[in-house]
């Protein structure tokens, strides 16, 4: 009895020992660099780190726009509350002659006309007057 349990124990082991070789062999199979999933992973890897650089510029690249976009869009309420000012100072001002507001137009000059001779008449007596 006892010589059979020892044969057990060796064929067991034995066993143990075939199948840790034989997962040894697939594990370093699996992780090959070249066909892979080792290199399947490192090509993985490798594309998050250049994401994470990519991602870092444009986050860069955003804050910066929304600095610029904020500098501009408050000069544009700055300017808006000047014209919002000059908009109704215009109100406060006078009508002329009761009359609604009219918009203005720059003043048209007649056109310049070239100079030409210039005929000066003389008052002559009427004929038949004393002469």
């Amino acid at each position: 009895m006892e010589m059979i349990s020892d044969i057990l124990l060796v064929a067991g082991a034995i066993g143990a020992g075939v199948y840790c070789f034989v997962l040894a062999r697939r594990l370093n199979h699996f992780n090959d660099l070249e066909t892979g999933m080792g290199g399947a992973v490192a090509v993985l890897s490798a594309q998050v780190d250049d994401l994470t650089r990519t991602l870092q510029a444009a986050r860069q690249t955003a804050d910066g726009s929304t600095r610029s976009l904020v500098s501009v869009t408050e000069r544009a309420e700055d300017v808006a509350r000047r014209l919002e000012l000059l908009v109704a100072a215009m109100h406060d001002l006078p009508n002329h002659e009761g009359s609604p507001p009219q918009h203005r137009q720059a003043p048209v000059s007649p056109p310049i006309a070239e100079p030409g001779p210039v005929f000066k008449r003389h008052h002559e007596p009427a004929r038949g007057a004393a002469q």
